[in-house]
């Protein structure tokens, strides 16, 4: 046979819940930002980015809102520590992200899948499982 599968470790998943959407989308996108990089303690948010994302639902929103701070770290070489949501609904969303520049990342994301990723309520909370392509 010309080819073997072998095993691969290629995801990180977060189960992540909110008691609203944007409380949710905040906790999706600190603990995406703080698995590309643990925080260093004395970290001064320098550094603004605006963010406009429409999606069909509301879990493809959250995907692509955290795909968009992904590209946006790895283009410009910066973390984002900090979120606020100037409009959110289940289709769109306008937000503000806060960071400062990095010289590297501790892990590397290479995407954010829509893999097991299913917005649902569940003991009051809004929850989904996300997977990181690594």
């Amino acid at each position: 046979m010309p080819y073997k599968i072998l095993e691969h470790t290629a995801d990180f998943r977060l189960l992540v819940s909110g008691r609203n959407l944007p409380d949710l989308f905040e906790s999706a996108f600190l603990g995406t930002t703080d698995y590309l990089k643990e925080r260093e303690g004395d970290e001064k948010n320098t550094i603004s980015q605006k963010i406009r994302v429409e999606a069909p639902d509301e879990t493809s929103l959250l995907i692509d809102f955290l795909n968009e701070v992904l590209s946006l770290a790895h283009i410009n070489n910066e973390i984002y520590r900090a979120v606020s949501f100037t409009k959110i609904t289940n289709q769109f969303l306008e937000a503000e992200i806060k960071g400062h520049p990095v010289d590297s990342f501790d892990h590397d994301i290479k995407a954010v899948t829509y893999h097991e990723a299913d917005i649902k309520m569940e003991d009051n909370l809004l929850k989904t499982k996300i997977v990181f392509d690594i």
